[in-house]
Order: C-alpha cells, then sequence, then structure tokens
C-alpha cells in the first residue's frame, strides 16, 4: 500500500466497473488527480479474470460476465479500451437427462412436448396452460409463473432451478421477484436481445487496466476505505462504491445478499458440455449451473492446452459475514432499510454513492457503466467545471 505523494482532486472507492468510469473520466476529461481506494488485491470488481496457467483459459473468477449493451453511450465509450469478439451468447439447461435450449423457445417447446408446433399451435398451447392462474392474482412466485407459462414448463425450468438460487419453495416468495417470463415463439436462441454483444478480445483485467492506467490516477489495492477515511472526508469529492449500510455503520440494520460458491475443477479432456454454460434444473442437483468457459473465446483453440478444460460449478446462498454480495434482496425488511440509507446519503456531504453495493441495486456492466457516466456529467463536471455545489447522493438523485 502506497499513499499518493499529493492530496487527490477526487476519491473514488471501489474498482469496479463503475469506479473505474468515474475515475477515468475525471482524469482523462478533467485533469483531476483521482485516487481509487480498492479492499481487494486487484482492480475491476467481480469482473476480474485471469488466465488459468496449466490450461492457457481465461477465467472468470467472480462468475461468467458477458457484456451486452443497446447503449451507444455505452458501446462508444467501452470501445475507447477495447475490441470485442463477435460473440453471441447461448444457453442451454439440463433437465431429467435431456439438455434443452434456453431461453424457453419454439425448440425447446417441440422437444419437451414431443411434437412440432407451429408459433400460433405453440402459443395457443402456453395461454392453455397458463390459465390455471391469472397474473394480476397470484399470491406467490410459483403462482405468478405458472399464469406466465404454464405449469409443465414451470416445474421443468423454473421451479428447481428458483428454490436453489433462493433456498425457498417458489411458494413461499414473492410474486414481485419476476415481472416476466420471456418465451420466444421462434427459434431464436440467442440469449441476450441487445444491439451489441461480445467479449474483451484481450481479456477482461486487460481491459479494467487500461481504463486506470493514466497518469493522473493512483490505485491502492489492498486497502480498506475505513482506514483512511480520515484522511479524505469533508476534505474532497468522494464517489464511494462500497456496501451503503457497512459506509453509515450499519446503523439502519445490515442489508441482505444472496452470494455465490464457485468450485472449480480442471478436467482432462477436450471438452466437457459442448458450450459456456448450463443450467442445472434438476432439483436434486445442488448446484444452480456448470460453467466451461473455454466456449467463450473460440477464436483462442489453439492457445488451449489439449486434453485439458476448466470446469466452474455454481451454488447459490444466502451471503453471510465475509461472503462477497451479489444480489440484493427484494424484502420489505430491505427496502424499509435503504430508504433510510438513501436519506443519509443524501445528507453526507460531498460524497456521492454508486454502483452496485453503494444503492443496493443489481446492475449489469453495462447499467454500471452507464450510471457511472450520468454521474460523472451531471454531478462532477458541473462541479469540478463551474463551481457547482456538489450534491450529494446515489446515482438516482
Amino acid at each position: 500500500m502506497s499513499f499518493p505523494e499529493t492530496t487527490p482532486d477526487l476519491v473514488v472507492v471501489g474498482s469496479g466497473l463503475f469506479g473505474l468510469t468515474i475515475a477515468e473520466r475525471a482524469a482523462s476529461q478533467l485533469d483531476k488527480k483521482v485516487l481509487i481506494i480498492e479492499r481487494r488485491p486487484h482492480i475491476g470488481g467481480n469482473a476480474y479474470s485471469e488466465f488459468d496457467e496449466e490450461t492457457g483459459i481465461e477465467v472468470h473468477k467472480y462468475g461468467t460476465h458477458l457484456f451486452h449493451t443497446s447503449n451507444e453511450k455505452v458501446w462508444d465509450y467501452v470501445r475507447k479500451f477495447t475490441d470485442f469478439t463477435d460473440y453471441k451468447h447461448k444457453v442451454f439447461g439440463k433437465y431429467k437427462g435431456q439438455v434443452y435450449s434456453l431461453p424457453m423457445n419454439l425448440a425447446l417447446i417441440n422437444q419437451f412436448f414431443g411434437k412440432s408446433h407451429t408459433p400460433d399451435e405453440a402459443r395457443a398451447l402456453i395461454a392453455e396452460q397458463a390459465s390455471e392462474f391469472k397474473t394480476e392474482e397470484a399470491q406467490n412466485l410459483e403462482e405468478k409463473a405458472i399464469s406466465l407459462i404454464g405449469r409443465p414448463l414451470y416445474e421443468a425450468f423454473i421451479k428447481g432451478y428458483t428454490a436453489k438460487q433462493w433456498e425457498k419453495d417458489p411458494k413461499e416468495l414473492s410474486p414481485d421477484i419476476i415481472t416476466r417470463l420471456p418465451v420466444r415463439y421462434t427459434f431464436d436462441n440467442r440469449y441476450f436481445n441487445d444491439k451489441y454483444e461480445g467479449l474483451p478480445v484481450d481479456g477482461y483485467t486487460a481491459w479494467l487496466e487500461r481504463m486506470a492506467d493514466h497518469p493522473n490516477i493512483t490505485v491502492m489495492l489492498d486497502t480498506d476505505f475505513f482506514t483512511v477515511v480520515d484522511d479524505y472526508k469533508g476534505k474532497v469529492p468522494i464517489v464511494y462504491t462500497g456496501p451503503v449500510d457497512e459506509y453509515f455503520g450499519y446503523s439502519a440494520g445490515k442489508l441482505s445478499w444472496r452470494t455465490v460458491d464457485l468450485e472449480s475443477e480442471i478436467l482432462d479432456v477436450d471438452d466437457y458440455q459442448g458450450t459456456g454454460v448450463v443450467n442445472a434444473n434438476d432439483p436434486e442437483v445442488p448446484f444452480t449451473r456448470e460453467l466451461e468457459f473455454k466456449h467463450l473465446h473460440p477464436e483462442r483453440a489453439d492457445r488451449y492446452k489439449p486434453g485439458k478444460t476448466v470446469v466452474v460449478r455454481e451454488y447459490s446462498r444466502f451471503a453471510q459475514e465475509g461472503d462477497e454480495p451479489y444480489y440484493p434482496i427484494n424484502t420489505a425488511d430491505n427496502r424499509e432499510k435503504i430508504l433510510v440509507y438513501r436519506d443519509l446519503a443524501k445528507k453526507e456531504p460531498m460524497v456521492l454513492f454508486g454502483g452496485r453495493l453503494g444503492t443496493y441495486k443489481y446492475l449489469d456492466m453495462h447499467m454500471a457503466i452507464a450510471s457511472a457516466l450520468t454521474m460523472f456529467e451531471n454531478k462532477l463536471r458541473p462541479h469540478f467545471e463551474d463551481g457547482t455545489p456538489l450534491t450529494s447522493g446515489g446515482v438516482d438523485e
């Protein structure tokens, strides 16, 4: 850990994509000295990846990360730091010894029901099966899901998977957890519908390091912000992307999260499952999905060691003390707490709260970048260029 020689103009707490975007823009566009304080031993947050020495395969250390966006501003921005492959993500689900193409589409419907359907026939079939419950009257997640896709598809592809994700029977979960369950009445099995999609050609870490590679940016790794907070709080603007409840000393209580355990294994085969992600829909299988990273970059095939592959199994559970928080949990208790923290954030002098942890919102990568660009243009640029008072709060304020 090395401290900057001079007082920075801006402190950014956390080096995920939100924090890196803020830091890069302030450094390159406003010529401001930026200090990034990062608790982990590396930059990049959960998007961090590294190449496995034994196999030559790039492994996403915190689970598969797939970049996609329809936001032109975000797409133009990220391409300043990396080129992208033409990778198009596809997901499959394993259920009762058979593998199906996801999201639910005409191929899955035909395969699951053992009969060819035209799009209109498939729509009629699903509508009939979904008539068991009215969506607006659903009392729990199970009833809501059945009202959208019918009981047979729900029990095969949603029930077991959801129970593992939440460690609860879907009958005990709020219907608000799902807003829609898309069914495509075509054979389109592209997982995302965004205009732009791909993976960074040189890997995520190379992309993230380029964002931080500016003479105005200093990065302090392995540093807990709260051990140095008195050096900067109230003295320079701070963009805080750590857990918002921790910032305020858990004064309104701890926010709860879901986390994932990742079990990695190197197998002595060239190809384990034929694709990057296969969901485990059977309830008796303890993990939620299996990841095989070599399939994300088929263009690197000549760099991989023959007869080797990396497989990661993902397990979902409630986060405990010391776990990495992944997904916020939308309960009445958590909603009440975050409202308190948002009010506190508005009153915190010279501090802006952003990112997934700082706002208690799940943000895809493109959403984090878009939010950071908005915060920079609407708050930081006016403050530094015109002296506009820095109004504290979160990305939505």
